[in-house]
């Protein structure tokens, strides 16, 4: 391997620093896109207010048998 001189050196760590900031900065973009829960909720607006009516509609259905459970056992 040839020797580089201290300017070569210089030079590439400069090269190398400016190709890390472009990195990071494009790192950092990518974790905000990626962590940003205001964004995901609205692109699966439609999924939520689904699961969460099926999840409503599950715990009415279960009060509902509970109920009709408990006035069928107090009958007998």
């Amino acid at each position: 391997m040839a020797q580089r001189t201290p300017e070569e050196i210089r030079r590439s760590i400069e090269a190398q620093r400016g190709e890390l900031v472009v990195s990071v900065d494009r790192l950092r973009g990518e974790v905000e896109r990626a962590t940003d829960w205001r964004a995901h909720v609205e692109r699966h607006r439609d999924e939520i207010t689904y699961g969460a009516a099926d999840v409503v509609g599950l715990m009415l259905t279960r009060s509902l048998l509970k109920r009709r459970r408990r006035r069928r056992r107090d009958r007998a």
